[in-house]
C-alpha cells in the first residue's frame, strides 16, 4: 500500500547548489516534512546501477526532476512502472545557448520519456503549455506547481527623494548565458549619466561566461559601479536585499522566476526581460518588462526607474501587494500531496 507521505526525489548533483531549482527542491521538501511527511533526495552525478529502482521503499512516491533524465534514462521505464511523477522546471532542450546537436538530443530524450509518466508537474503555466504543445505530454496528466513565495516585510522606498538620487540595483542569478547578465550590463553602460550602483551576485556556473562579464565590466568602464559577488546566502544575502532600491534581471528564459517573486515580496520594483515565464509573473504596475535581448528597451526601462524614486515607490507597493497573493511553501506542499494522491 502506498504511503502518500513518503517521498523520494531524484535530481542531479549538487543538491545544495545555489540555484532556483535547488532552492525550490529544498523549500518544498522542508514544507513537506513540516506537514508530517518524510523525504529522501537522490542527487545523481552519474548513471545509476540497473537495479536502482528496485532498491526503493515500494510504498514511497517517486518524483523525477527533468534535469536528471540524462543520467536516469536507462531506469526511467522502471520508475514509470512504479508510478513515478516527473517534475519539470523547464525542459532542458529549451535552455538558451545550448549547441544545436545537444539541443536536438535533449529534445529527443524528453519527447521519448515525458509522455510515459503518469503525471507531469510543471513549475508554471507557461511551461505546462509548452510541455503539451512541444513535448507530447497529455493535458490531462499535467499539473502546475509554482514555487512558494514567503511573505516579507516591505522594503521602504523614499518616494520624496529627489529625482536622480542614488539608486542601488540588485541582480541575483547564477552566472550563465540564460540569465542575461551581459544584456543588463550593456543596458546600464548606456546610463552612466545617472547615479546608480549594481550588486551583481551569483554562483559562477559557467566560468567562461563569468569571465566574459568581468571583461565586459572593465571594457565598459563600469568597474567603479559594479560589485561582483559569488552566490550570496544568509546574512550577506539579507544585506544585499536591504541595500537594493530596484531589482533587475535580463533573463533569456525562466521556468518561473523565483528571484523575481522574491524581489516583489520585499516591495522592490523589477526591471526584467520577458524570458519564458518571467514576464507573466510581474503584475501590471509592479515593474517594467522588456523583450529578451533588447538592450535599448531594457535601458529605457531602467532609466525611468533609476531616475524616479517616486516611480520606484509606486511600483514597489504594487509588487509587494501582488506577491502577497502568491502561494506560500506550505500551500505548495499540500498541493503536491494532492497531485500525488489523485
Amino acid at each position: 500500500m502506498a504511503n502518500l507521505m513518503r517521498l523520494i526525489l531524484i535530481t542531479i548533483a549538487p543538491f545544495e547548489s545555489v540555484s532556483g531549482a535547488s532552492f525550490y527542491h529544498r523549500r518544498l521538501l522542508a514544507a513537506w516534512n513540516d506537514m508530517g511527511g518524510t523525504a529522501e533526495v537522490i542527487a545523481l552525478a552519474s548513471p545509476p546501477a540497473p537495479d536502482f529502482a528496485e532498491r526503493f521503499d515500494p510504498s514511497a512516491s517517486i518524483i523525477v526532476e527533468g534535469a536528471a533524465f540524462e543520467y536516469a534514462e536507462a531506469i526511467i521505464p522502471a520508475l514509470q512502472a512504479r508510478g513515478a511523477v516527473a517534475l519539470i522546471h523547464h525542459p532542458t532542450a529549451l535552455e538558451p545557448g545550448t549547441p544545436e546537436p545537444r539541443r536536438r538530443a535533449l529534445k529527443a530524450l524528453e519527447l521519448s520519456v515525458l509522455p510515459g509518466f503518469r503525471k507531469v508537474i510543471a513549475a508554471s503555466a507557461p511551461i505546462a503549455e509548452r510541455l503539451t504543445q512541444e513535448f507530447g505530454v497529455p493535458a490531462n496528466r499535467l499539473h502546475v506547481l509554482v514555487p512558494g513565495t514567503d511573505h516579507q516585510t516591505r522594503r521602504p522606498i523614499d518616494a520624496d527623494a529627489p529625482f536622480g538620487a542614488p539608486c542601488t540595483i540588485l541582480s541575483l542569478a547564477t552566472l550563465t548565458y540564460r540569465k542575461g547578465h551581459d544584456v543588463l550590463l550593456k543596458a546600464l553602460a548606456t546610463l552612466t549619466d545617472l547615479d546608480w550602483r549594481l550588486i551583481l551576485a551569483g554562483e559562477p556556473r559557467d566560468e567562461t561566461y563569468a569571465h566574459s562579464l568581468d571583461t565586459l565590466i572593465e571594457q565598459a568602464g563600469l568597474s567603479g559601479r559594479v560589485e561582483r559577488h559569488g552566490a550570496l546566502e544568509g546574512a550577506a544575502l539579507d544585506t544585499a536585499w536591504a541595500r537594493a532600491d530596484l531589482f533587475a534581471l535580463a533573463t533569456r528564459f525562466e521556468g518561473f522566476g523565483m528571484v523575481i517573486a522574491e524581489a516583489m515580496a520585499r516591495g522592490l520594483p523589477v526591471a526584467i526581460t520577458d524570458g519564458g515565464a518571467a514576464g507573466s509573473l510581474v503584475a501590471t504596475g509592479a515593474g517594467i518588462v522588456a523583450p529578451v535581448d533588447d538592450v535599448a528597451q531594457l535601458a529605457k526601462a531602467l532609466r525611468r526607474l533609476i531616475f524616479s524614486p517616486a516611480l520606484r515607490a509606486e511600483m514597489g507597493g504594487i509588487a509587494w501587494a501582488h506577491a502577497r497573493t502568491l502561494p506560500e511553501w506550505p500551500d505548495q506542499a499540500a498541493a503536491l500531496r494532492d497531485i500525488i494522491a489523485h
